[in-house]
């Protein structure tokens, strides 16, 4: 059972990046994860470099292990030659109450990525499906305002979305349309989706807004200019303004996020998260609110796309 971002964690997925690669650039790769490029030349398809897959194993292997010092079960996906890669497992799986659904992820290489873990998930409905050309608008590439999926078909990331008990926060974005929001809607009828829509096309939402404890949240300040943008539900909540990150670079030219992954954090309970080390204006902000940070490396972090929210699902934690 887990219902929100912050209780009490339990047990957790976290991914490895065995095998991690960039797939062919086909229609659905080329207007969800590149729209924002206009020349494409220099993106290298095939396995990512030795030294960023045993780096960023090192590094989720110090995760795990202060995650085990908390006394929260982890288990691992299953080492497979993948299409794209099981680093991201909060990407293809949504978890809410006692279900679980594997999400119509838009890429179309990332269809079957769940499977590396799902014999840890509790009787998963398999939501995912091929995706149509129609579903693409090439018009997208170059320009910000134009999303990369239209409303042929339904489609979205998991991580597209953040729970707060009966209240869900769905970014539409070139990672989820509304469609989407509205299959997600009927998976789970107590839950209340609420869209936020027009502060960032690409991708998820999880270095947009991060919910920390019911009532306080973490919001870029580039992407939310005022908490007036945000669905009526969440305009009450308290807001922390997360100062500048710290730029931790990417590997050569394999840069697959933008710098404010490092405000990508992961919530162990109320009052403790897991952040990027190097974070530290970030960890001063949030130790005003009384949340301690347990300062961890993810070196690859922009250069996978993937911070510690990222590379965790969370399917069990403590219900408030």
């Amino acid at each position: 059972m887990s219902t929100n971002e912050w209780s009490k964690l339990k047990k957790v997925i976290v991914g490895i990046a065995d095998n991690a690669k960039i797939p062919t650039i086909e229609k659905s790769v080329r207007t969800v994860n590149y729209a924002h490029l206009d020349d494409i030349s220099n993106i290298k398809v095939g396995q990512y470099p030795k030294q960023i897959i045993d780096e960023a194993n090192e590094d989720l292997e110090i995760f795990v292990d202060f995650l085990k010092s908390e006394s929260v079960e982890v288990v691992r996906p299953t080492a497979t030659d993948c299409a794209y890669y099981n680093y991201c497992p909060r990407d293809s799986v949504f978890v809410h109450g006692d279900r679980t659904i594997a999400t119509p992820m838009p890429i179309r290489q990332r269809k079957n990525e769940w499977k590396a873990f799902s014999h840890h998930l509790k009787d998963p409905i398999d939501l995912s499906s091929d995706m149509p050309d129609s579903l693409y608008n090439l018009e997208c590439v170059g320009n910000k305002d134009v999303l990369a999926l239209n409303e042929t078909s339904p489609a979205f990331d998991a991580a597209n979305v953040i729970r707060a008990n009966d209240h869900a926060l769905y970014l539409v974005s070139n990672s989820g349309n509304k469609l989407g929001a509205k299959i997600l809607e009927n998976a789970y009828p107590e839950l209340t989706i609420n869209l936020l829509e027009g502060v960032y096309s690409y991708m998820h939402i999880d270095s947009t807004v991060a919910f920390l404890r019911e009532g306080l949240m973490l919001l870029n300040p580039e992407r939310i200019k005022s908490k007036d943008v945000l669905p009526l539900p969440f305009r009450n909540w308290d807001a922390i303004w997360c100062p500048g990150p710290t730029d931790i670079g990417y590997y050569g030219n394999y840069n697959n996020a933008s710098r404010w992954i490092n405000m990508n954090l992961f919530s162990i309970n109320p009052n403790l998260v897991v952040l990027e080390k190097n974070q530290h204006s970030l960890r001063l902000e949030l130790e005003k609110y009384n949340i301690d940070c347990a300062m961890l490396p993810t070196r690859h972090q922009r250069t996978l796309g993937g911070g510690f929210h990222c590379v965790t699902l969370d399917v069990e934690r403590e219900m408030d």
